[in-house]
C-alpha cells in the first residue's frame, strides 16, 4: 500500500491524527513519509494526482471530503 494511500485511511480512522493534521498537515505528512509530490497532491487537493500516486480509480473515492469513521 502506498504511503499516500496508508496516511488516508488513518486520518478517517483516527480522530487524534485528523486533528494534528487540521492543526498542521505538513508535519504529519512528513512524518508518514510522504514524497514531494504526494504532499503536494494532498495540499493542492489535486485529486487526478492523488488518483495515480494511490493507483485510486474513478469511483473509489466516496467523495472528495474527509470521511471520518469516528465519532467527534
Amino acid at each position: 500500500m502506498s504511503k499516500l494511500l496508508d496516511l488516508m485511511k488513518k486520518l478517517g480512522s483516527d480522530a487524534a491524527l485528523a486533528a494534528e493534521y487540521d492543526k498542521d498537515a505538513e508535519r504529519v505528512m512528513q512524518r508518514a513519509g510522504l514524497s514531494d509530490a504526494e504532499r503536494r497532491a494532498m495540499t493542492e487537493k489535486d485529486y487526478t494526482a492523488i488518483k495515480k500516486l494511490t493507483g485510486l480509480e474513478d469511483g473509489q473515492f466516496a467523495t472528495n471530503h474527509t470521511i471520518k469513521a469516528y465519532d467527534e
